[in-house]
């Protein structure tokens, strides 16, 4: 019986598979669809008029009308009017900035910037062997509960039982307990560079919770295949990204069945490109290859019968052989075998194809270097990438070797980036899930629920308008609000380092209270940017 929607083998009832993301079927996002999925609301006239003095009063509207005349000035820093002195200063600032998650009081600047910075690709990665992730759940437990929670709402929607009253779901607990997890290392991290590239590899990879029932999957899918792998080989990681059950269900490949299977031609039941797609111009080879839909369709084709199963510890991760259409199949001019073999064959031609390390290295240096990424920079990424067949360890290194990654201010900083750098600085160390969330949401990137599967947006222009900037400083002010023992010129120091402008300082040192100071702190345009 093939994997439909109400019978996986081997898990009793009910794993839906995702319906299909209807995407063209080759064609890159439009800009317009590109912005959608930065989550930014649009630009709104007169945002510079003030915020009216009630509610939270007249000392709160004053503090953000500051604010926001402050962080309207997002131009970045000028490397060129800088000394070669003041350019060796800004270099371990710039080195906890660009490439970690910003400064904590209880963290120095690193006396060697990039041993610091290499030193954390060494070695596996350090949040799995901590007590906040090693108690958290394996993505075929995440199945179990989500099969359970949905056979247990049938039975009570048969039995005309209130859920308020008699169901307690696993799923929104497993959610709550992996993001509190996730936010609570990136505020805590001492080895912030490794953490980026594990939050980059999420967004390379999207997963989201808008789609498939993933939402109790996503935190055993950054556990089992995304952070093992960051330092590692980009096939690896591939292998283990398109076989668990979060992106199988996102994507709808868990009930995608061959045609021509044994399954296909006893329940009429078809195919689903989706996964095939995504992985191509997506995850690997991109439209650079020039591949045609035929080549989609053989890519799907060489994926069915991947499925999942709650029994099949530890991701999920199942074959259906009766699911899985028969007879080789020709992608991009090769013929691959039947079988799950074939289909691991595929990804590793895919994931060591020579489009694929330009795709990568220019999303890498369009996060961590600038939005229009040099083509210098890009190519040297590229043949480092080439070079090595894919190693991750040293297309990091390569970034951190690169001149423009140390000219300071040149990407705005994400929703998600600023949220954690504003709680690295004011010394927090937990997340406190749900009002978290809840703050991810108002900032405009609700965490692991990007719109499409390209993920959120990494340019600046889809994060600045004048709503963005509004929502900011609103946050900046909550935050503010919080107690802190110590003085708001020590916490910019301390976030901020060498970037931190005299400008800047004067006006946290001379603010009327220090809730105003820390939210003109965290307005300011070296704040805003990374």
């Amino acid at each position: 019986m093939p994997p439909s929607p109400g019978n996986i083998p081997g898990g009793g009832r009910a794993l839906p598979s995702a319906s299909p993301c209807r995407r063209p079927s080759i064609r890159r996002p439009s800009m317009s669809r590109r912005r959608r999925a930065s989550g930014c609301r649009g630009i709104t006239t007169g945002a510079a008029g003030g915020f009216p003095a009630t509610g939270a009063g007249a000392e709160r509207a004053a503090a953000m009308t500051l604010a926001y005349a402050q962080a309207k000035s997002l131009t970045p820093a000028q490397a060129k009017s800088l000394t070669p002195s003041q350019a060796k200063s800004l270099t371990p600032a710039q080195a906890m900035i660009r490439f970690g998650l910003g400064g904590r009081p209880d963290q120095a600047p690193p006396a060697d910037p990039r041993g610091w910075l290499l030193g954390q690709l060494d070695g596996p990665d350090p949040a799995l062997a901590t007590p906040s992730f090693a108690g958290l759940p394996s993505g075929a437990a995440a199945l179990a509960a989500l099969r359970d929670d949905r056979m247990t709402r049938k039975r009570l929607a048969r039995q005309g039982l209130s859920l308020k009253d008699h169901f307690k779901p696993r799923v929104p607990e497993m959610f709550r307990a992996d993001a509190a997890a996730q936010l609570g290392w990136a505020l805590r991290t001492d080895a912030p560079f490794r953490e980026r590239l594990v939050w980059f590899w999420a967004n390379h990879f999207t997963v989201s919770m808008r789609q498939g029932g993933t939402a109790a999957l996503i935190g055993p899918f950054l556990r089992e295949a995304i952070r093992p792998h960051v330092t590692g080989r980009f096939t690896d990681m591939v292998l283990a990204v398109e076989r668990h059950p979060a992106m199988l269900l996102y994507l709808g490949n868990a009930g995608s069945v061959g045609p021509d299977s044994r399954a296909g031609v006893r329940r009429h039941r078809g195919l689903n490109e989706n996964l095939g797609r995504e992985c191509m111009e997506l995850h690997t080879v991109s439209l650079r290859a020039g591949y045609s839909q035929q080549d989609v369709i053989a890519m799907a084709k060489l994926l069915t019968g991947w499925s999942v199963d709650p029994r099949a510890e530890p991701t999920g991760f199942r074959f259906h052989p009766f699911a899985h259409e028969p007879g080789p199949q020709t992608l991009m001019g090769r013929s691959f075998p039947p079988g799950e073999a074939g289909g691991i064959a595929a990804l590793r031609f895919l994931s060591t194809y020579h489009t694929t390390w330009t795709a990568l290295a220019t999303k890498l240096v369009r996060h961590f270097v600038a939005d229009q990424p040099p083509p210098e920079a890009v190519a040297h990424v590229a043949g480092v990438l080439a070079g090595t067949q894919g190693d991750l360890r040293a297309a990091s290194a390569a970034l951190v070797d690169l001149p423009q990654a140390w000219i300071p201010g040149r990407k705005i900083k994400t929703p998600v980036e600023y949220f954690v750098s504003v709680g690295r600085a004011l010394g927090e160390t937990e997340a406190k899930v749900p009002a978290a969330l809840g703050m991810l949401r108002r900032l405009g990137q609700p965490l692991w629920a990007a719109p499409l599967p390209n993920g959120w947006s990494d340019l600046g222009g889809d994060w600045s308008g004048p709503d963005a900037v509004l929502a900011r400083i609103d946050f900046a002010y909550t935050m503010a609000g919080h107690s802190h023992d110590r003085a708001p010129a020590a916490i910019a120091t301390a976030a901020l380092g060498a970037q931190l402008r005299p400008d800047t300082l004067a006006a946290v040192s001379t603010a009327g209270s220090p809730r105003e100071a820390l939210a003109l702190l965290f307005a300011s345009p070296e704040f805003l940017r990374r």
